[in-house]
């Protein structure tokens, strides 16, 4: 076997089922393509000019081609399987490449005949409502479908490109939605102070980070804890990422004139008691959200800035006013996601001097004064990562009197910062740096994704 394969073989042991799941997976996805492929170049002969082919059109490859139909079942189900968040499917000049984006990491897992490209995308435009004959236009749709048992909202993009359409599919699992904010990684500190904040009749909350960062996820999950029978949340989006039926979700519509501001003005007539506004991206939005708070409307909103305090320079650079921001913000909360060491193929290491100084925090004791941190060597559980699965780690500011006197002040992001420390505030670097002490990460996803201060 060895010969054949042309590699060094490891002898394993697996269950009939985990087999037949895997033949399943890689031979079946595989065998379909090949059939489409076959099937798709039937008759086509570049060298005989002369010769008559009817070829089929783009809407009788989608809908009479079973082969396309199992590969892009086949193609679903394991994006299930290996928590995939995004799929891409990206054509090149002989070929197209299937990626799955898995912890935050892209991971080639398949290639597709050029031939079959074509009909794979036009399956996923029919099941997301898309057209089929626009091929020079980006496309939105989505599709809901389950796995498991469990419902599965997918985001469908599509966007030309030099070699044809690509399309990237976004996943939203609801189990990452969790019923409670314990669940999503706080601290003992940081848990007690958010659940207070979401628990106020009235107020502006925050949510700061960069796209990926996990902010959809504790917002809704902060929504479904609000969501019971006598109170009326109403969010703003774009777009709905995940429907929830105890909440009216509303999706902006810019071509038509309706913007983040537009809605939050006509959503106050609504009798809301929680907004939810997907981003505040003008003053408009930020004057329409001040107001709302200050006619005792809790308002949750995000914003892409790097740390908590930069959060409310951004607000009072968009032209907020300093006094009206100070007396209606009433936290702001800053995350990442550090990707977690893989339990299958962990091992310890101790950090050098140096690495610990790289660090810029005080650490507390360690026996024997060394510092030990997870990696992970790779392993087929990971995908030869070394990591499987994320976690949460935050920086949340609430907005005390000190904090609200340099508010309206205009102090800057440094300033409020090192107040905010002073009333007790745990940096993203020092939330990463406590996670890799707890063995959840490594120290090479503390520098990679915080900086020190």
């Amino acid at each position: 076997m060895e010969h054949a394969a042309g590699k060094t073989l490891e002898l394993v042991i697996a269950s009939k089922s985990d087999i037949q799941r895997l033949i399943t997976e890689f031979y079946g996805f595989r065998t379909s393509v090949k059939r489409a492929e076959r099937k798709l170049s039937e008759g086509v002969d570049l060298g005989n000019l002369e010769q008559f082919v009817r070829m089929k059109t783009e809407r009788e490859i989608e809908s009479s081609d079973e082969h396309v139909i199992h590969a892009v079942e086949y193609l679903f189900s394991y994006a299930f399987q290996q928590r995939a968040s995004d799929i891409h499917v990206e054509p090149k000049r002989d070929e197209s490449i299937v990626r799955f984006r898995i912890d935050g990491s892209l991971h080639e897992v398949n290639r597709l005949p050029k031939v079959v490209h074509s009909a794979v995308i036009n399956r996923v435009k029919t099941l997301s409502r898309l057209d089929i004959g626009e091929k020079r236009r980006p496309q939105d749709g989505r599709i809901k479908t389950e796995y498991e048992g469990k419902p599965v909202e997918i985001r469908v993009s599509t966007l030309p490109v030099a070699f044809g359409e690509k399309v990237v599919l976004r996943i939203f699992d609801p189990d990452i939605v969790h019923d409670d904010l314990s669940q999503l990684g706080f601290f003992s500190r940081e848990l007690q102070i958010i659940e207070g904040l979401i628990m106020k009749p009235n107020g502006i909350l925050l949510v700061t980070g960069p796209t990926g960062s996990g902010k959809t996820t504790t917002l809704y999950t902060a929504l479904r804890k609000r969501a019971t029978d006598d109170v009326n949340i109403t969010t703003i989006e774009d777009p709905i990422e995940m429907v929830f039926e105890k909440i009216n979700q509303t999706a902006i519509n810019p071509s038509i004139g309706l913007g983040f501001a537009e809605s939050l003005r006509t959503l106050l007539r609504q009798d809301p008691d929680i907004i939810m506004v997907g981003e505040i991206r003008d003053l408009d939005t930020a004057r329409y959200a001040i107001q709302a708070s200050l006619t005792g409307h809790l308002v949750f909103s995000t914003l892409h800035t790097n740390d908590a305090a930069s959060g409310i320079t951004r607000l009072l650079d968009l032209g907020a006013e300093s006094f009206l921001l100070a007396s209606t913000l009433s936290g702001l909360l800053a995350q990442r996601l550090v990707k977690k060491v893989c339990s299958g193929c962990a091992v310890e290491r101790v950090l050098s001097p140096e690495e610990i100084a790289s660090l810029g925090v005080e650490l507390p004791a360690q026996k024997g004064d060394e510092v030990v941190s997870l990696y992970g060597t790779g392993c087929v559980d990971c995908r030869q990562s070394g990591y499987r699965g994320r976690s949460a780690i935050y920086e949340l500011i609430e907005v005390t009197d000190g904090i609200r006197k340099l508010i309206a002040d205009r102090a800057d992001a440094t300033t409020i910062k090192r107040q905010a420390q002073q009333d007790g505030m745990v940096t993203l670097r020092e939330a990463a740096v406590q996670k890799m002490l707890d063995k959840v990460t490594s120290f090479e996803q503390v520098m990679a994704v915080t900086r020190a201060d």
